[in-house]
């Protein structure tokens, strides 16, 4: 595993998503009452940016602008149809205000 800056916490809007393009990945990132998650950018079912979705706070969701499926930004697992596949997470850690994303190498 590699980690890899992504930002300064500063950067993340309270209950809004980021995409960060690192390496291969495309990567949601999200903020929530001090709490950061990463999800991969892409939707399983049909291929579209979660970035560009609705972050849904008190779940710790996000939706697909395309379908509306959401996906847990704890798990990636999917909260809702018609996505039936998870899309990957990753752990983030913050240290002295900068966002860290953990990748394989």
């Amino acid at each position: 595993m590699v980690e890899v800056r992504l930002c300064n916490l500063d950067e993340l809007v309270p209950g809004s998503v980021k995409r960060f393009d690192v390496a291969d990945h495309k990567i949601a990132v999200v903020r929530i009452n001090g709490e950061v998650y990463a999800i991969d950018d892409t939707c399983s079912h049909g291929q579209y940016s979660l970035s560009e979705g609705e972050v849904w706070t008190d779940e710790r969701e996000i939706e697909c602008p395309k379908h509306g499926s959401t996906f847990s930004l704890i798990t990636g697992e999917p909260q809702s149809l018609p996505a039936t596949q998870p899309v990957a997470v990753y752990p983030v850690r913050v240290d002295g205000g900068d966002v860290y994303v953990e990748l394989a190498a």
